[in-house]
């Protein structure tokens, strides 16, 4: 075991030990190991497992882990399981797709032709009837086979992510429309992107802050809840260099010194767009248009209408009969076309509830528009009843329930530790000083560290302030800047609040309109 390796496994039993909290000196009592080794040991972990920091109200730093330390993104292994199980479900059925739905369908096309082509010859399997049949099921079927392999410009294995994502494509580029039958059973392609593609996001907001970063603002451009983005943000302490800096007043920011360095002068980054500015759409079925999902489930139903009636309609008139021909022409594509139905069916609800959550989130993304606002920008309250007609006139043409909105910015008051007083109506009003706190410490820090200008700026910090002259001073400092952000028309922190706006999945994650 390596001298790295052995020092982990100490820091980690100490942990248990201590259960998941400890300090730096925590960890030096606890293993021996020198504070330095402790302190990047300690970081290591926060990448790998549960956990943030935190600071005492002396400043000291705390790290906070899951009691068990539980890996991050851990995945269980009935969930594995099941997962697995669907895939082998989902595979070997698109592959009897091509046998079932295309060799069926020409099939019955023939013997449809051939059997309408006897009952006018008078009867008899003589002739023409098998003829007709081969001349006009062969045609058709031909050129159902060319529209099945046509695809201009599509490598096999490339993802198929919906009719939205299809008119992104070139002219060039044609979506085979054998993709299109697979969506209509078990749903377009989901966009998956390692962790690296997920940061990028989060990396150009913080060069765009200059290096510094709070929790508070990590949820304003993730809408995360805030312990979601304390574990978050000392993940991405852990993977880029970042270390924790305590403001003057006592809050704790996030400093990312080695993003700011850049070969080609002064880190100039655009700011990516806030949490209420990428709503999620409603999740489809299928996620094909309607005309696509209209061929595809007339096709289906003439295959599953041709083998249901095919006793009484095809095997008389033209003379098929026996166990294998029943087996093989109407139980075998009966039972196939009614699944064929039956798992986008089945679909729809999981897509139902999971269509029901997007809706809250939403609703989330929208009012944390609306809290940062008056929390910021004129520290006001927030109530329920202006609330909902905010989130409303937002997602105009969408239901938004006030049971929702209520419940959303109850959730977001104990994130944050709101001060809730009741006007003299009796209605609440939520006040979120902290989340303006938090924004104050990190310019705070921006305006010390000064990590994208070695300049010298305005004092921010004086050892001869008294604390209520350091509050003073930081509120100023974060007033100027928000003004000054303003008056540039930057929306450095608060990127238009009344502005909303959907992306879809492929292109919150893909980062490049969905292309691979």
């Amino acid at each position: 075991m390596t001298a790295v390796a052995r020092r982990s496994t100490d820091i980690l039993k100490a942990l248990r030990r201590l259960g998941g909290k400890a300090t730096v000196g925590d960890v030096v009592a606890a293993t021996g190991i020198p504070a330095a080794d402790a302190r990047s040991g300690l970081k290591a972990l926060l990448e790998s497992r549960q956990g943030h920091l935190a600071v005492t109200e002396r400043g000291e730093l705390l790290y906070e882990f899951h009691p068990r330390l539980i890996e991050r993104d851990r995945d269980p292994l009935l969930g594995r399981l099941k997962r697995g199980a669907w895939e082998i479900f989902r595979k070997g059925f698109e592959a009897g797709i091509v046998v079932m739905l295309v060799v069926y369908f020409v099939v019955f096309v023939a013997l449809v032709l051939a059997a309408i082509f006897a009952q006018q010859r008078g009867g008899g399997r003589r002739g023409g009837g098998w003829g007709g049949g081969r001349h006009g099921g062969g045609g058709f079927g031909n050129i159902w086979l060319w529209y099945w392999l046509m695809g201009r410009g599509w490598s096999p294995g490339r993802p198929y992510y919906g009719h939205r994502w299809e008119r992104t494509l070139g002219q060039k580029e044609k979506v085979p429309f054998y993709k299109k039958v697979f969506a209509f059973v078990f749903g377009p392609d989901e966009p998956r992107a390692d962790p690296q593609q997920k940061d990028r996001d989060v990396l150009a907001l913080i060069r765009a802050r200059r290096g510094v970063l709070s929790s508070a603002e990590l949820v304003q451009h993730t809408a995360l809840r805030l312990p979601e983005a304390d574990d978050e943000m000392g993940r991405l302490v852990a993977a880029y260099g970042g270390k924790p800096v305590v403001s003057p007043d006592g809050e704790l920011a996030f400093a990312f010194p080695e993003l700011m360095l850049s070969a080609h002068g002064q880190v100039r980054e655009r700011e990516p767009k806030p949490a209420w500015q990428r709503l999620e759409y409603p999740r489809e079925v299928t996620g094909n248009d309607a005309g696509a999902n209209a061929l595809v489930g007339a096709i289906n139903g003439f295959n599953l209408l041709a083998a249901a009636t095919a006793p009484w309609f095809i095997f008389p008139r033209l003379g098929i009969g026996g166990m294998a021909a029943y087996f093989g022409l109407v139980l075998v594509p009966v039972a196939y076309s009614l699944t064929f139905f039956a798992v986008p069916a089945l679909r729809s609800l999981s897509v139902r509830r999971e269509n029901r959550k997007r809706e809250k989130r939403n609703v989330r993304r929208v009012l944390l528009g609306l809290v940062y606002d008056l929390a910021l920008d004129k520290g006001a309250g927030v109530q329920v009843e202006p609330a909902t007609a905010h989130v409303a006139r937002r997602l105009e043409g969408r239901s938004v329930s006030p049971r929702d909105v209520e419940q959303a910015l109850q959730e977001l008051a104990a994130e944050f530790d709101a001060d809730v007083e009741p006007d003299p109506d009796g209605n609440l009003i939520y006040r979120f000083p902290k989340l303006r706190a938090q924004f104050t410490a990190a310019e705070a820090v921006r305006r010390m560290l000064a990590l994208d200008d070695k300049a010298l700026g305005a004092i921010v910090y004086d050892t001869g302030d008294t604390p209520e002259q350091e509050d003073s001073r930081d509120l100023e400092a974060f007033d100027r800047a928000l003004a000054e952000a303003r008056d540039a028309n930057l929306g450095r922190y608060l990127p238009s609040p009344g502005k909303v706006g959907f992306q879809d999945d492929w292109e919150r994650v893909a980062g490049e309109r969905g292309r691979s």
